[in-house]
């Protein structure tokens, strides 16, 4: 009998264990998905999550050649084309009134300054008075020497008599003479009491005073003739060949708009400690309007020439830790960064000189947003 309750106590044991397979099995084979083991989902959810998708869409451009200007770069000073100092000619006169301050625009002959007159006024009338006086004794000793002339062959008068009269009259004319150079030079010191200008132009310094005593030399006055201004460039001695008389040249006053003026001369010298060399560029009357100013510090660029170049969109070139860099795109849409040199700028446009191939696909703007090895999606636009 008790062998017959062991053996059925492991009958129970056994079919307990198959019981409890059936159910993990049947829990387990519910979790997975139809048609496929559970191994197999995980590797395909697995795969999944390693799919890239593209990270913007962008368009491409290609470099496009063109002719732009060939420039050269310079800085120098603004300076007066031509300085006039404008002084007094006569000496003790104080000035009576000043009729000009700095800034004003005056013409050739303008009065700007006159000089108190009276004492210059009075010699001149004396000198009138004296040369009338000399001209009725001219003609007292004319009438006298005619006569002696015409009574000398008959014997009535003496030929000692004669001669008296004859250098009577010499003597009046000479004193004639004198007194209308006397008269001439008191009228011409009159004439320099009224301060003119020597030629058309802009005012550009005044030292004249009211009531200030003038002295001959003595500068009252500065004139920029005819309000002529010009940029003094310094370039290398090497560009100074490329430079020619009659080239447009551009100068940039600080604070202002480029104004374009033409070259006028080279200087025939250079530096011997710098090695550089002026070249004087004429600026045009409008120059004072940009905001050109005598003494001002200026840069600009003179045209020689034209030369080709590629150039790319502003918007497509990247800066980053001071180098220029482009994103090119392949046929998988693979971006690439490449290192670029830029040159020449002009509108919205830039010059690539060297990293970049004619015929590459890059992309034309948001840049910034782009690393190397991202993928893209190409969208139509520019090519």
């Amino acid at each position: 009998m008790s062998n017959w309750l062991s053996n059925k106590g492991k009958w129970v044991a056994v079919a307990a264990v198959v019981v409890a397979g059936g159910l993990w099995w049947h829990f387990h084979q519910a979790d997975a998905p139809a048609g496929g083991s559970g191994g197999a989902a995980a590797a395909s959810d697995a795969a999944a999550s390693r799919q890239v998708k593209p990270a913007l869409s962008v368009q491409v451009v290609s470099p496009q050649s063109a002719q732009w200007p060939a420039n050269l770069t310079a800085n120098g000073s603004i300076a007066a084309w031509q300085e006039a100092i404008i002084g007094s000619e006569l000496s003790g006169l104080r000035v009576a009134t000043v009729l000009v301050n700095v800034g004003d625009r005056v013409k050739r002959g303008q009065s700007l300054a006159t000089l108190q007159s009276d004492a210059v006024v009075a010699d001149a009338n004396t000198a009138r008075a004296n040369l009338a006086e000399a001209q009725a004794l001219l003609v007292e000793a004319k009438s006298n020497a005619d006569r002696s002339r015409n009574l000398r062959g008959s014997g009535a008068i003496s030929a000692q008599e004669a001669q008296r009269d004859l250098t009577a009259e010499q003597t009046a004319q000479a004193r004639m003479e004198s007194l209308k150079a006397r008269l001439a030079a008191d009228e011409l010191r009159l004439r320099q009491t009224n301060v003119v200008a020597p030629d058309d132009g802009v005012i550009s310094a005044r030292t004249a005073t009211v009531g200030s005593l003038a002295q001959a030399g003595q500068e009252l006055f500065r004139l920029i003739r005819q309000g002529r201004l010009e940029w003094r460039a310094e370039l290398p001695s090497s560009d100074l060949v490329r430079i020619k008389p009659g080239m447009p040249a551009w100068a940039t006053p600080p604070g202002g708009s480029p104004v374009q003026g033409t070259v006028r001369m080279v200087a025939p010298t250079v530096d011997a400690a710098t090695r550089n060399g002026l070249v004087y560029v004429d600026l045009p009357a409008s120059a004072v309007d940009a905001g050109a100013r005598a003494g001002m510090f200026a840069n600009g660029r003179f045209e020689t020439g034209q030369s080709a170049g590629l150039t790319l969109p502003q918007s497509a070139v990247l800066l980053r830790d001071g180098f220029s860099y482009v994103f090119t795109v392949n046929e998988q849409g693979l971006v690439s960064q490449v290192k670029v040199q830029v040159g020449r700028r002009q509108g919205d446009r830039i010059e690539v000189t060297q990293g970049l191939k004619a015929d590459a696909r890059v992309v034309a703007s948001g840049v910034g947003f782009l690393t190397d090895g991202d993928t893209v999606r190409v969208v139509k636009g520019q090519s």
